[in-house]
């Protein structure tokens, strides 16, 4: 995939594309720019993704903090797995927002990105008009000699997959129907800081992540099985851990928000290190016990129950 940007040299003559946030990348994404691929195939087109650095929303309310599901580096590395020639980012800017549905086909689509064929998610809306939808790009683009075409929605299970719905099932710990719409394993990254060293104490020392992106979305607190990445240079370590996202019931206040893993079967120092954590199952709840002997009982049985989780995954 190239990616371009609006005062690049156009790569291709003429293109279909499609325009989204894409974020997650989900499977329903991945049925659209599907459809997006086979039609420029079969015409003899360029593939072009559209998409935004931020999200529109917070151009359009100051407010507004999304939870999102990829961050923009990780967005674009899996639309760089969907097939598609190019991918272009803009800017959602004010200027950008206040463009009509017609001008912005007019004058971006068509004008700068020789776009002949335009592919709409099935629910999709953009310009400034939001009650203008399909029919209206219809008739916008017979009159700029551009073909608007409706893509199929996509369904699995009977269940409509969308960002909205995969932020919802990690909002309530379903880590394994995340993966499922999202085609693996969902993920977040940050770097190792230094917490409060009770793990140790425990037998069950732990390493405290500080998330790079504050709009990542963290998913319900509890226990859950996961796998945990490091990268050095062109080199990969991977371990099972034992995660806990919550507020430390038994040990602290419960005010402040960690997330902690341990590494099974590691020994050694890796603060500073980047970690990227793959959910596999949420175990349990976090939950407050009576004393720390209670605490590590349980951490025991936690341990054990995720050692045969990652057993089975391997």
């Amino acid at each position: 995939m190239k990616f371009i940007t609006l005062t690049d040299p156009l790569p291709y003559q003429a293109c279909v594309a499609t325009i989204g946030f894409f974020d997650g990348v989900h499977r329903g994404h991945r049925f659209l720019i599907r459809q997006l691929t086979r039609y420029a195939a079969g015409h003899d087109l360029a593939s072009l993704l559209i998409t935004f650095r931020t999200h529109p929303r917070q151009v359009m309310q100051a407010a507004y903090q999304p939870q999102l599901l990829t961050t923009y580096d990780e967005k674009c590395a899996q639309l760089a797995t969907t097939g598609a020639d190019c991918c272009l980012t803009l800017d959602f800017t004010t200027a950008l927002a206040a463009l009509s549905a017609r001008r912005f086909m007019a004058e971006i689509l068509k004008e700068k990105l020789s776009v002949k064929v335009l592919i709409i998610g099935y629910d999709h809306r953009f310009g400034h008009d939001r009650s203008e939808g399909f029919a209206e790009y219809v008739e916008y683009g017979r009159e700029l000699g551009m073909e608007v075409v409706r893509a199929d929605a996509f369904a699995m299970s009977e269940v409509n997959v969308s960002s909205s719905m995969v932020r919802a099932c990690l909002a309530e710990g379903e880590v394994g129907m995340a993966a499922r719409c999202l085609t693996r394993p969902y993920e977040i990254t940050g770097r190792v800081v230094h917490g409060f060293h009770v793990g140790h104490e425990l037998g069950f020392p732990t390493a405290n992540i500080q998330v790079e992106d504050v709009q990542k979305l963290i998913p319900k607190n509890g226990v859950y099985a996961v796998w945990v990445k490091e990268k050095t240079g062109g080199e990969e370590r991977v371990w099972g851990g034992m995660l806990n996202i919550g507020l430390r019931p038994t040990m602290e206040n419960g005010e402040n928000r960690t997330i902690e893993v341990h590494l099974l079967d590691f020994a050694g120092d890796l603060y500073g290190c980047r970690l990227t954590l793959s959910f596999v199952r949420r175990l349990r709840d976090e939950r407050k016990f009576r004393n720390k002997g209670e605490l590590v009982h349980q951490l025991r049985e936690d341990e054990a129950m995720v050692r045969m989780i990652l057993n089975k995954e391997q």
